[in-house]
């Protein structure tokens, strides 16, 4: 895990000024500067346009102040994770935040997380710039959110030869461990008899599949389950992917790795709730003992399923899982997957789309992730859609026979396995930044955590 980036008090040592500047301010901030700071900055073509970066140089030809831009107040695409592009772009020293226009808690944060390297695989880079955070910014409610960031992104980014279901599973043991939750995990003859789909669909792998049963937390408060999709890595089965669908397939556990982040910031803040997390992990790779197109597979529910197509299998696992849920009643069940393709040809890698009934919760959750900016988007059990996945020969098939609305039907074919459960929202996630981001580099993202936290902390603190 990476070191975080940021001192909560001052230090014995230079403190840099950045100076954070919309485009409307520009001329105003630059008449606080010296002459000499105004046309070095205009040298360098600075007009605060966001993200743009002018070091200014001290007297003794260091690092006097920096200036940088946030762009226009107005402008549609502004965030205020903008800052955490200094995190990347700043040299070795302490710095910190002036001026307005900016979020500091969002910018402390945001500095935190862009500071992000997943460096197992090669030799650390050196130095690092750092941040004194502003009286605003509470350092252990950021290091609690960051931390629990980083831990999703590195399990993630690791390779699947590295991260079978075995290995995902004792980083959520661990961890979970570590704030005192009672730990199972379920393999075996025990999984072929509980968790016939999770069996089925990691009976091709060598590495066996299991599940991941935590417990946290007084039995007295409220009951709140996460759900994670740990597919380790999907081949897609018998119906195999092509090469190029497979490139980020060590990713398709991004679910598990969300929900095991979540569990961690609910745990280390002491969250008045019953946590139980569940992670189905597995493997979905090819061998003569792989579930087939056309096999009939018995969930845990009791509901039959016909299997349309070996490479929705995300859905299989998580719905022996979510049956295990919902026999609790919990006042929430929440799910989390890489699971749809369509749900990022609809909302782009972004904007990932969750699905709940219960109009209070989504709309406390909506403003939660506005607060955050943690971007989510609600969509709808459509159920007129329900049927598209009707089944001749089984209770229901695991796939449409048509391509549309690919999202919503997985999301109701979950639904089918949810009904004591007073809420339930799934979120179809894409776990990952294509490129670049001010917030973080390219590779695993954690994404709806910090929506999700910003709302159960509201309630349960």
């Amino acid at each position: 895990m990476t070191r975080l980036p940021i001192v909560q008090a001052p230090a014995d040592e230079p403190v840099v000024p950045v100076q954070c500047i919309r485009t409307g301010e520009l001329e105003r901030a630059l008449a606080t500067l010296s002459e000499q700071d105004r046309r070095f900055a205009a040298a360098q073509g600075f007009k605060a346009k966001a993200g743009a970066l002018v070091l200014l140089p001290d007297r003794d030809g260091g690092i006097g102040r920096v200036l940088f831009g946030l762009g226009a107040a107005d402008a549609p695409d502004r965030t205020p994770l903008l800052p955490g592009r200094l995190a990347q772009e700043l040299p070795d020293g302490l710095y910190r935040l002036e001026g307005e226009g900016f979020d500091p808690v969002l910018a402390s944060l945001a500095f935190a997380l862009g500071a992000y390297r997943f460096e197992r695989y090669r030799k650390p880079k050196e130095g690092k710039a750092r941040l004194l955070l502003p009286q605003a910014a509470d350092g252990e409610e950021i290091t609690r959110i960051a931390e629990s960031v980083q831990f999703a992104r590195d399990l993630i980014n690791i390779p699947a030869n590295d991260l079978g279901p075995a290995e995902l599973a004792a980083a959520g043991r661990e961890m979970a461990e570590g704030y005192g939750a009672s730990v199972s995990i379920v393999s075996g003859e025990a999984l072929e008899k509980g968790y016939p789909m999770i069996a089925a669909v990691g009976a091709a792998s060598e590495r066996p599949p299991l599940l991941l049963d935590f417990a946290w937390g007084d039995e007295r408060h409220p009951k709140v389950t996460l759900v994670g999709k740990g597919v380790a890595f999907d081949t897609g089965g018998l119906d195999i992917k092509g090469a190029s669908g497979m490139l980020l397939m060590k990713k398709d556990m991004g679910g598990a790795a969300n929900v095991l982040a979540l569990a961690r910031m609910i745990m280390d803040a002491g969250l008045k709730v019953r946590l139980r997390v569940l992670v189905a992990a597995v493997e979905n790779a090819i061998s003569g003992s792989a579930f087939r197109p056309g096999d009939i597979l018995r969930s845990r529910k009791g509901l039959t399923v016909e299997i349309g197509n070996t490479d929705a299998e995300g859905r299989l696992i998580l719905a022996d899982a979510l049956a295990l849920a919902d026999e609790e009643a919990p006042e929430l069940v929440v799910s989390m997957a890489t699971l749809t393709g369509a749900a990022r040809v609809a909302l782009g890698p972004d904007l990932p789309p969750f699905y709940c009934d219960d109009e209070g919760f989504s709309a406390d959750l909506a403003r939660s992730a506005a607060a955050v900016h943690d971007p989510l988007w609600r969509m709808p059990f459509w159920r007129p859609y329900d049927s598209w996945l009707a089944s001749k020969t089984a209770d229901l098939g695991n796939i449409s026979h048509n391509s549309h609305a690919g999202s919503i039907v997985a999301a109701l074919f979950l639904d089918r396995f949810v009904e004591k459960a007073k809420t339930y929202a799934h979120f179809d996630i894409f776990a990952w930044n294509p490129s670049a981001r001010p917030y973080g580099p390219e590779g695993g993202e954690a994404q709806a955590i910090r929506a999700l936290y910003h709302l159960l902390r509201a309630r349960h603190s």
